[in-house]
């Protein structure tokens, strides 16, 4: 497995060579640095923990090799030949790879069922009152209560999403960029996850 820390820069567009457009989303990369190898032997699991956007003030996390870093991530089945210290980059990775990215949504508020659930809403004229994007009944003549599970107005968005089968479009070994192909979960800035299983 191959696996990877970065944020997300935003979309933009590639051309192919016969004048199709696609759709990419830029990830700054890493650099990342393995800071633990987890295995069976002494750990009970085979994991690789990888640490990102080395600090310089001492009050963030602190890694097994005295190094800050903002971030660091466990990633299960973690690639046994790799030891702490290593740098862990784009080149990884392959054009044409299939990878998933793995990160938070965007947060949207407290939201209603029309846009939470997508309900249609009541009629919008013939003497109807004024209820035009609320929920309706929620309960029955039995058993007089809500239903456990009922969809409701509350809290949308802010979720842990993961888009699977995402090609990877172009990478910049230089600049320590990944091009994916389509949209991937959260604002700009996004800590992101892109993990390749084969």
């Amino acid at each position: 497995m191959k696996a990877i820390l970065g944020r997300k820069i935003g979309m933009t567009q590639v051309f192919a060579e016969n004048g199709t457009v696609t759709p990419v989303t830029l990830i700054q990369a890493g650099p990342c640095l393995v800071v633990g190898v987890m295995n069976k032997e002494k750990d009970g699991y085979e994991a690789l923990q990888l640490g990102f956007e080395a600090l310089v003030e001492a009050k963030q996390m602190k890694s097994k090799n005295g190094k800050q870093f903002r971030h660091i991530r466990e990633f299960r089945n973690g690639g046994s030949e790799q030891k702490p210290g290593d740098e862990v980059s784009v080149s990884i990775f392959t054009e044409g790879e299939m990878v998933q990215v793995s990160g938070t949504s965007k947060g949207k508020g407290y939201q209603g069922g029309v846009k939470r659930h997508g309900f249609s809403g009541k009629n919008a004229s013939h003497g109807v009152k004024h209820e035009h994007r609320t929920l309706g009944s929620v309960g029955s003549a039995f058993p007089q209560r809500v239903i456990k599970g009922r969809k409701m107005p509350g809290h949308m968005g802010a979720d842990r999403v993961t888009v699977k089968n995402l090609k990877v479009m172009k990478i910049d070994e230089k600049g320590n960029v990944l091009a994916v192909k389509g949209a991937v979960p959260g604002p700009r800035g996004t800590l992101l996850q892109v993990v390749s299983k084969r």
